[in-house]
């Protein structure tokens, strides 16, 4: 935007052929890359719903074509000055070459002025939209989610490349058929359909009418299609019109509908077929910039064969026909897209599988680990039930032979004593069950 808006200030100042060139190529390939990044950037900030985003975005590509004229035209004026206007009503005489000199001058004066002032309101308004761009790109997080780039790895279909270039050949046929026939309809219209000139500019203006307006419509039908299902009702839209101008464009009923419906066809394509591709495919600066590429093949190219084919073929509609090709050729691809898309729609549900496979095989060895852990836990806990039991009775034979000492020394004589009684009682002897058991026990913590 920063180029494009430095190109503006400069070209109402440039006195020399060659640096007017360099810089109307600075504004292109500023606003080339400003297209590139504003459908990437619709892509990496709503992902997946970016359809209705990427339908306005291109909706206001649009309204600024068709607004922006306008507003130059009555910033500008009358083409005459006022004062050589005035002259000229006030006397029909014959002018003198002084008098034609001066008109001129100031003829050139006032359209002077105004194209500068046009250039710097243009200007202007573009170098505030990137201030307000640039404040939302410095409080942005810089961090990026990894968790959504490995997604996106793992995304990339099985015929990334292929896709890619059959959708850039996709672009410039519909790229090149759309300006095509916004450019030589009024033309066509003047020299095939003897119309006359304001009835060519209101034919011309109702492809370009209608053009606006669906892509209008198709924000809000964005919200509830498929992207999938508005490229097959476009191209089936645009190969009926074109069908019909190209055989039955002498009517005039059907001159008129079918560019009205070739214009609302060709409006959401474009927009279409970037949030369609992003489904099966990552949509990363070097892809988008190929599409972008495409188009503006599709833009200087096709235009430019049509003209020729047209200077050499003089009673031939080439318009209408070229409008026809490109449709079939449309068609043609999108099913092979289609195709490509979905075979490797399959190889990613088959690697999702097996991922969740072995996802589920490691829960199962983690679930068996929780299970021996809470089986030793169960065997420590008996460990220490016995080790209780044995000391309790301990305690209770102690406590026996003390009384019995202090009754009688001859009884007490005849008691055990009581490291004896517990060493050789059954209970507490080497070959008795509890100790066996409590020996396996604590051999099978070990």
């Amino acid at each position: 935007m920063l180029g494009t808006t430095g190109g503006l200030f400069a070209i109402p100042w440039c006195k020399r052929s060659l640096l007017l060139t360099a810089l109307m190529s600075l504004i292109g390939a500023a606003m080339g890359v400003l297209d590139t990044g504003g459908n990437v950037l619709a892509l990496n900030t709503w992902g997946t719903e970016a359809g209705p985003h990427l339908q306005a975005l291109h909706f206001s590509f649009a309204m600024g074509a068709f607004v922006a004229p306008v507003l130059a035209k009555m910033a500008m004026g009358s083409s005459e000055p006022r004062d050589f206007q005035a002259g000229e009503n006030a006397s029909q005489s014959i002018l003198s070459p002084v008098s034609t000199a001066s008109a001129t001058l100031a003829l050139k004066h006032h359209l002077g002025a105004d194209f500068l002032w046009s250039y710097i309101v243009i200007g202007t308004y573009l170098l505030f939209v990137s201030f307000f761009f640039f404040i939302l790109y410095s409080k942005s997080s810089s961090v990026r989610d990894k968790s959504k780039a490995s997604v996106q790895k793992c995304k990339v279909a099985k015929y990334h490349h292929a896709l890619i270039i059959l959708l850039f050949l996709f672009f410039l046929c519909y790229v090149g058929a759309e300006v095509t026939y916004g450019s030589y309809i009024f033309t066509y219209a003047k020299v095939f359909a003897e119309m006359k000139e304001n009835e060519a500019a209101a034919l011309n203006s109702v492809f370009w009418g209608a053009f606006a307006v669906c892509r209008a419509v198709s924000v809000f039908c964005a919200a509830c299609l498929y992207p999938g299902t508005m490229i097959v009702l476009s191209l089936i839209g645009s190969a009926v019109s074109s069908s019909a101008l190209a055989f039955f464009a002498h009517y005039p009923i059907s001159l008129w509908a079918g560019t009205a419906v070739y214009g609302a066809s060709m409006a959401t394509i474009f927009p279409s077929g970037i949030s369609w591709i992003e489904q099966y495919t990552v949509i990363q600066g070097k892809s988008a910039s190929l599409f972008v590429v495409g188009a503006a093949l599709g833009e200087m190219c096709i235009p430019a064969v049509v003209g020729y084919l047209q200077g050499k073929f003089h009673h031939v509609p080439v318009v209408m026909y070229t409008a026809l090709g490109t449709s079939a050729m449309t068609a043609v691809l999108f099913p092979v897209m289609y195709k490509l898309a979905t075979a490797s729609g399959e190889g990613l549900r088959e690697m999702g599988e097996s991922e969740d496979r072995k996802a589920l095989l490691s829960s199962s060895g983690l679930n068996e680990d929780e299970e021996d852990e809470e089986d030793a836990g169960e065997w420590n806990e008996a460990d220490f039930e016995v080790i209780e039991m044995n000391d309790t009775l301990r305690n209770s034979m102690v406590e026996t032979s003390l009384k019995a000492a202090g009754s009688s020394p001859s009884e007490a004589s005849l008691q055990p004593h009581p490291g004896d009684a517990v060493g050789d009682s059954p209970v507490a002897a080497g070959g008795s069950p509890g100790r066996k058991n409590l020996n396996v026990d604590r051999e099978k913590n070990d």
